[in-house]
């Protein structure tokens, strides 16, 4: 069993994964002070007594590691996740901000960063290890080919300020008998469409639409084809941006604000914050509202 959380945090990603091993994984920030305290507290009691706890970086994009500072001073990032990459300024913003500082700090610390890429290897990430036993998070990395030329161009791109979207990776979380889902970062769709053959995407239960389901974040037909995902999560982009995706089931952020997926061997029971949204797709197994949320139905696998 495990617990994964879309947080509604405006125009931008935060997500973490309540790990039924002794783990627990953030990926992205995006917090300010209307928000940072309460968001922050709520994962540090949901990652009470994890003994692994991980940061997962998509990219350096402002409403990506927005509030991070506030998280890394209140939490503590012991681990921190990202491409190895040489981003020295924010592609929005004139001067860097002090969550962009401390991202370059993280991401360059030999003690708390770890670099990821396409079929690595981590202790308690993907694997499990005899001493402590912490069990393995089931998180592997798709995406990038550190060697693809594509992504190399643009790895030099974002060297020289342009935005870091698509150093973005692909993660795929996957429970035993259970659910399989996929984050995409900020890719675009043209940069998708470059190096769509250059890797075979599994099927999935539950895709995160790249940037925050933005029609520029359409992901390629055959990616799709492959994946054939029972449920998009369209996140909170301005409605006139978004890529409703009509011939999928989704859930859009934008109405029904935090969404959380209970995960167990077989299906998935979906609760949102919205106590007024609703969907037709989901199995409705009658079950109580919990997490401070509204259940709106249970995906079977």
């Amino acid at each position: 069993m495990s617990i994964i959380k879309s947080i509604s945090v405006g125009n931008g990603d935060m997500f973490y994964i309540k790990h039924g091993s002794s783990n627990f994984t953030i990926i992205d920030c995006n917090i300010d002070e209307t928000n940072n305290e309460r968001i922050v507290s709520e994962i540090k009691q949901e990652a009470s007594g994890k003994d692994i706890i991980r940061f997962i970086s998509t990219h350096p994009d402002d409403d990506h590691i927005h509030g991070l500072k506030y998280l890394d001073d209140h939490l503590g990032i012991a681990n921190f996740y990202c491409v190895a990459n040489e981003a020295t300024k924010e592609a929005t913003k004139s001067d860097d901000t002090d969550d962009f500082q401390r991202y370059c700090e993280l991401r360059d610390s030999k003690k708390k960063a770890f670099y990821i890429y396409k079929d690595c290897r981590r202790c308690w990430m993907n694997s499990d290890d005899k001493e402590k036993q912490y069990g393995s998070s089931g998180i592997n990395i798709l995406w990038p080919i550190v060697s693809n030329s594509d992504y190399k161009t643009e790895l030099s791109n974002v060297k020289e300020g342009t935005s870091p979207n698509n150093i973005s990776p692909i993660i795929k979380y996957s429970l035993e008998n259970g659910v399989t889902a996929l984050w995409f970062g900020d890719l675009e769709n043209t940069f998708m469409e470059k190096i769509k053959d250059a890797i075979e995407l599994p099927k999935a239960d539950i895709v995160f639409a790249p940037h925050h389901g933005r029609k520029s974040g359409k992901i390629p037909k055959e990616w799709m084809d492959s994946i054939a995902p029972q449920m998009v999560v369209i996140g909170e982009a301005p409605s006139g941006e978004l890529n409703y995706l009509s011939d999928y089931n989704t859930i859009t952020q934008n109405s029904a604000k935090d969404i959380i997926f209970d995960c167990d061997s077989g299906f998935v029971d979906v609760y949102v914050s919205n106590e007024n949204y609703s969907v037709d797709f989901l199995d409705d197994k009658k079950k109580p509202d919990k997490y401070g949320a509204t259940y709106i139905g249970t995906l079977n696998l």
